[in-house]
């Protein structure tokens, strides 16, 4: 099948293919330390279910990565999935600037990948992306094979950065 007519699946990184619980108390404190969170982030451990769910989607479908993560942290964020032997694919990061939840900006993407491609599906770990998601009329698989973590769920509603 030609590469631009293969329905595209859309993974999250942090708590759906990468492993945050290390790097979450940097959350957890008033101010939060987003310097200290994302300079963490190659250290994260990959998450095997999702893992499994990116291969075992890449057979079908292209992969493409959506994640909250800002655009400052796209060098440390490809060698990553190159490290643990990730299919290439796009990578949709925030601008440095933008503080909106990931709710709006991850809905802004994928409504704009459905334009002209099939959006087979998305994977979050994220409930609030994922309900806006289903109700944008995605198909969603919920991530929740890693601990959840109340810092992370606050930060990235309220402060809008992952």
């Amino acid at each position: 099948m030609d590469a631009a007519r293969r329905p595209v699946a859309v993974f999250d990184l942090d708590n759906t293919l990468a492993d945050t619980s290390h790097r979450q108390h940097y959350l957890e404190g008033k101010p939060r330390d987003w310097n200290g969170f994302f300079a963490a982030a190659p250290q994260d451990p990959p998450l095997a279910r999702g893992i499994e769910l990116v291969l075992k989607s890449a057979e079908e479908c292209e992969v493409q990565y959506l994640t909250g993560r800002p655009e400052r942290c796209r060098a440390d964020t490809l060698e990553w999935l190159e490290r643990h032997g990730l299919p290439e694919g796009k990578v949709h990061m925030r601008r440095d600037s933008d503080r909106r939840p990931a709710r709006l900006t991850k809905v802004e993407v994928l409504r704009r990948l459905a334009r002209g491609r099939e959006v087979r599906m998305l994977v979050d770990d994220d409930e609030l992306v994922c309900d806006a998601a289903e109700q944008a009329g995605f198909k969603v698989v919920r991530a929740r094979w890693a601990d959840e973590s109340q810092a992370l769920k606050d930060a990235q509603e309220t402060d809008g950065r992952t």
